[in-house]
């Protein structure tokens, strides 16, 4: 290790050791410690080591040769790797270097139990293959051996082969596969035909793959044979016929052989579908069968999207172009068959076309969008309507104006149509179906900005018109909103047009709606249901939570306002009948206060570095509302509000004033009164908002809750509340709405509070032990599995067992449901290290076996 010899004195010790030390007669640790000598030779003297040509080459294939122990093959494969990598002179010794390692291959070692080395079978795998695929002067000597390894009985020996064939293709030319490309074609021709692995199957397409982009690679002189054409003819040969078979027996095979082919390289796409999607066209026509053109179309399908590999290439397109009209003729055809599963094909044939830039012309593209105009609205089957939305959202950014000028104005009109004859559970399902239609092509700011105001216009209709049976319609406009809202978050311009044009509007509508409500008017009561607000929430917390810093002040200082002094006139059409006071005391303001979910949902999805105005004064207000509203929905709102922004909020002073005032709020409530349940809320969402971020106050709250385990009115309520301690919530406190969220806070909670769960079980009167147990399953259920392991006692597998072996005396029918997957589960402890635990999972699965047998 001594970076200091004197020169030539590696060069003595390394020929000392080749002429006078026969290695492989040498313990293990000596032999590995000739080889460490040779690697840091390698690393400080290789110029010296260079100087002595192809000798030392020579000398360390007699140092390696015969070389069994799997750690000293690790760093002799290395060495092999660097004399290759580093240019040493190979001499007249190539083939001898060959053999010295190649010996090994396919590698057969299956690591001791409890192997203190950790040296694992894929680790030799790989470092051999590395040395057998780092230079083409091996090709002539490899080749062979891989040909005859593929043909073997040993699956593993056959992956090994594919694997390392695959790799070679990386660095060889047509120089080293010309002679054997008959031979390799021919057994990887076979493997897919025959094989009753489809592990198999699969390297030997990719090794296909492979060899077809080596050759597609090779520069061509004037008068080389051009080895790639000459190869794909021979597959073209031998699969072309296989497309044309009556019974398409090996159909299949045969396409994944010529798509691996062809997938290669652009040249190869071109000379392969030349000749194969005619073929298929020719044979789409021939079928009448559904079923069989359904497989000629999956076929045709397949390789239109390897097109999609390369991209838009001006050069040679004449082959896809020259067959638009029967390709585009085949895919209507397909979308108009009685056959749902042809449908759906052509559908995703359309998506493809529909993807290949200049392929479509434009009255291809008005029949495109009629097709799926007709299929998302009137075909009965919901799997082709739901295909048909789908693919008319990934056409969409491709030709937005003709979606924009064609397709929403249909479904506008749809919308808006009354119902005719048909019944009016069939115009309903239309209208579902619209709704979803135009939130699904929404996926271009262009025809975001067509489509919205749509939706919010059917909404208003609605509401205007709305009785109790309406509030399902609103729901449904919601969650086409919505989807609307995640399709445009990654565009800053989408984005912000949705949040200014979007959240006004349906604070307007809500408002309106609850201003009537006070007022004693009947219209738009839908509106304020609790399944309808709370769909909304969504829609404007999706809207908000990508907005930009700067953006989202700006919505702020509107939308804060409007709840905490009535101010309105950032509203559209804000001519309401009375002032907006959400957070005013009254009856008649119960419908107002209500909305602070829509509040909610805004504020707790605003970035954390965006400063809420007056927000000491929000916080008292919602506070005030969680502890004193009559209505359970409004107080919980207004507690879920409080604690996300609790959650956001900077450490300090201020923080610190508000925990004790709601400390000091809470307390007497939870102590006695009409208003427990709502204290124990606030109580259980403060909690969870400090637990998320590791606040100090944490453990009082926690312990706070621990205590009401015992309470015989409170302990059940605030056992569930663990789960919600501990759940992602989908409204609040989430990563997606820039909660602070510490990693591994559950962990965490873990660790402080299951002693102290355990501890009152065991102290606790009969009555309410359950509480207590409840509370600590909440907590193990939504642990991570591996720390849950470690806290088990050791012995606990035969008791899991015993248990599931037990479980055979329940009913049978309330056991058949499970009876495969526990049989499954079963099978691993069947190889444990300890053998009463064997005993124990052969006793358990024997039971589970015999369920549902006759005189059982």
């Amino acid at each position: 290790m001594c970076e200091l010899l004197p020169s030539g004195l590696a060069v003595s010790v390394l020929k000392a050791i080749f002429q006078e030390v026969h290695v492989q007669s040498l313990m293990q640790l000596d032999r590995h410690t000739v080889y460490r000598i040779i690697t840091n030779f390698m690393g400080t003297r290789e110029e010296e080591l260079k100087g002595l040509g192809a000798d030392f080459t020579f000398g360390f294939i007699q140092v390696m040769d015969g070389e069994k122990d799997p750690r000293n093959l690790l760093v002799a494969f290395q060495i092999v790797r660097d004399i290759i990598a580093k240019n040493y002179a190979l001499g007249p010794f190539v083939e001898e270097l060959f053999e010295v390692t190649s010996c090994y291959f396919p590698i057969d070692f299956t690591p001791p139990p409890n192997d203190p080395h950790g040296i694992q079978r894929e680790d030799l795998i790989m470092s051999l293959r590395a040395v057998l695929a780092s230079t083409a002067q091996f090709a002539e000597f490899l080749l062979p051996l891989l040909i005859e390894k593929m043909d073997s009985d040993l699956q593993s020996a056959k992956l090994d082969s594919l694997q390392t064939l695959t790799a070679c293709c990386a660095i060889y030319g047509q120089k080293e596969l010309q002679e054997f490309l008959t031979s390799l074609w021919s057994s990887l021709r076979r493997e897919v035909f025959q094989t009753a692995s489809e592990k198999v199957e699969a390297e030997c397409l990719t090794a296909l793959h492979a060899l077809s982009a080596c050759l597609s690679r090779s520069v061509l002189s004037s008068d080389a044979e051009d080895l790639l054409d000459s190869f794909l003819s021979t597959i073209l040969q031998d699969c072309r016929h296989h497309l044309c078979e009556p019974d398409m027996k090996l159909v299949w095979p045969s396409a994944k052989l010529l798509q691996a082919a062809a997938g290669a390289s652009i040249r190869a796409y071109h000379r392969v579908t030349r000749s194969v999607l005619p073929l298929l066209l020719e044979q789409y026509n021939k079928h009448t069968q559904s079923s069989q053109r359904r497989t000629i179309l999956e076929m045709l399908l397949s390789f239109l999207e390897l097109k999609q590999n390369w991209g838009h290439v001006e050069e040679d397109e004449s082959t896809l172009l020259l067959l638009r009209a029967p390709v585009c003729s085949v895919v209507f055809s397909a979308l108009t068959d009685p056959s749902v599963q042809l449908q759906l094909v052509g559908v995703r044939a359309l998506t493809v076309l529909g993807s290949l830039q200049g392929f479509l012309s434009p009255s291809d593209l008005e029949l495109v969008v009629d097709h799926l105009i007709r299929l998302a609205l009137h075909e009965e089957d919901s799997q082709s309507s739901e295909a048909a939305m789908e693919a008319a959202g990934s056409l969409a950014p491709f030709y937005p104006k003709v979606f924009s000028e064609r397709m929403v104005p249909r479904l506008q009109e749809e919308l808006q149509s009354e119902p005719g004859e048909e019944s009016s559970h069939h115009h309903c399902s239309l209208r579902q179906r619209c709704l979803r239609a135009l939130a699904a092509v929404s996926t271009h700011t262009g025809i975001v900005r067509e489509t919205v105001p749509v939706l919010l216009q059917h909404l208003r209709k609605v509401q205007k018109g709305s009785q109790g049976g309406d509030a399902q319609e609103m729901v449904s406009v919601c969650q086409s909103l919505h989807r609307v809202a995640l399709q445009c978050q990654q565009d800053v311009q989408g984005c912000w047009y949705y949040h200014q044009t979007v959240v006004p509007c349906l604070l307007a509508m809500a408002v309106q709606a609850a201003l009537q409500e006070s007022t004693h008017r009947p219209l738009g009561k839908a509106l304020l249901d609790e399944e309808v607000l709370a769909a909304m929430v969504p829609v404007i917390s999706a809207a908000t939570t990508h907005l930009s810093p700067e953006l989202a002040a700006q919505s702020v200082s509107h939308v804060v306002p409007l709840f905490l002094d009535g101010e309105v006139s950032f509203l559209p059409q804000n001519s309401f009948p009375c002032s907006f006071q959400p957070f005013e005391h009254g009856e008649c303001l119960e419908a107002q206060r209500r909305l602070v979910i829509l509040l909610m949902a805004f504020v707790c999805s605003l970035p954390r570095n965006v400063a809420i105005p007056q927000q000491e004064r929000l916080l008292r207000e919602l506070l005030a509302l969680s502890c004193s509203c009559n209505c359970s929905f409004t107080a919980t709102t207004a507690a879920k509000c409080f604690a996300g922004l609790v959650n956001k909020h900077p450490a300090g002073q201020q923080l610190d004033e508000i925990l004790q005032l709601a400390m000091n709020r809470m307390e007497p409530s939870l102590a006695e009164g009409p208003r427990r349940m709502q204290a124990l809320t606030l109580l259980l969402w403060v909690t969870k908002a400090l637990v998320l971020r590791y606040h100090p106050l944490t453990s009082c709250l926690t312990d706070k809750l621990l205590g009401l385990l015992g309470d015989t009115e409170l302990g059940p309520a605030a056992a569930d509340g663990f789960s919600l301690l501990m759940a992602e919530t989908p409204d609040v406190l989430h990563k997606n709405c820039h909660a602070d969220v510490r990693i591994m806070f559950r962990q965490r909670f873990f660790t402080d509070n299951v002693p102290k769960l355990v501890q009152g079980f065991h102290s606790a009167g009969p009555d309410i032990k359950a509480n207590y147990l409840k509370g600590l399953s909440h907590v193990l259920n939504h642990l991570p599995k591996p720390v849950l392991v470690t806290e088990l006692p050791t012995d606990v597998r035969i008791a899991a067992l015993r248990c599931a072996h037990a479980l055979t005396s329940l009913p049978t029918v309330v056991l058949l449901p499970y009876k495969a997957r526990v049989i499954r589960a079963l099978a691993k402890p069947l190889d444990d290290k300890k053998r009463l635990v064997r005993r124990e999972a052969v006793a358990a699965r024997g039971e589970w076996f015999l369920l549902g047998s006759p005189g059982r």
